[in-house]
């Protein structure tokens, strides 16, 4: 069953960054490869058809006539006769190889008349290769940390009296907004010297979400998270 909480979440996100942010500014599309990345971690449904308009005006989805694929020429019979929402990549789950679907959205996917493809994927790169793509659209996102991403959101909430967004941000803690491959790879001093978590702190102190992020189902409890002294401090404003 999907996560709808998270769903909502980012697309929320996607929303808010949106409208606050300069129509130009390339950071946007960095920030949303961020959110998917994020929300890739949890069983969420394929949620980019409710945003579809903004993740294409910012230039992290791309759009085509579906005869525009690399292969469309070689296999014209199957992509004519493609009549509903398709994902483009196959699986072989006999392989030993076999890891899952996730990756789906690597090879595009189809909802006619359109072919799509996400900024990064391995589409996105063939069509790039091709001519298709060019100047920064031919660039990949860059990696931003999730903290830096979550700044922004809370930023623009702000403005827009989100704070339910705010504090639904806020929940997840250090080991989710820092993390790294064994969780937040810091200790409480560096916390408090990043810029970024300072800009979240004082957003969720003004706008009074810390009790919103405790009500969150994805809160954790001081006395269950992996690492007590960076959570005490994190639900400490």
């Amino acid at each position: 069953m999907s996560e709808h909480e998270i769903e909502d979440l980012v697309a929320d996100s996607v929303i808010v960054l949106d409208g606050h942010t300069e129509p130009h500014d390339p950071r946007v599309r960095d920030w949303f490869a961020a959110l998917y990345d994020f929300q890739s971690g949890y069983d969420c449904s394929f949620t980019h058809f409710r945003v579809m308009d903004v993740l294409l005006r910012r230039r992290y989805t791309y759009r085509f006539p579906v005869d525009r694929h690399p292969d469309h020429s070689e296999r014209s019979s199957y992509f004519d006769a493609l009549t509903e929402f398709t994902g483009l990549r196959t699986f072989d789950e006999e392989s030993p190889d076999f890891d899952g679907y996730e990756s789906w959205r690597e090879d595009g996917y189809v909802d006619p008349p359109f072919l799509y493809c996400d900024a990064g994927t391995e589409l996105w790169r063939r069509m790039a290769a091709a001519g298709e793509l060019h100047g920064p659209d031919a660039a990949p996102p860059r990696r931003t940390p999730l903290i830096e991403v979550v700044r922004e959101v809370a930023v623009a909430a702000e403005q827009e009296q989100d704070h339910e967004l705010i504090g639904m941000w806020y929940a997840f803690g250090c080991d989710t907004l820092l993390r790294g491959p064994a969780g937040c790879p810091f200790d409480v001093a560096e916390l408090a010297e990043m810029p970024a978590v300072q800009d979240l702190r004082s957003v969720v102190r003004r706008t009074d979400a810390l009790p919103i992020a405790q009500r969150s189902p994805y809160a954790v409890p001081v006395e269950f998270a992996d690492h007590h002294d960076l959570e005490a401090w994190w639900w400490q404003l």
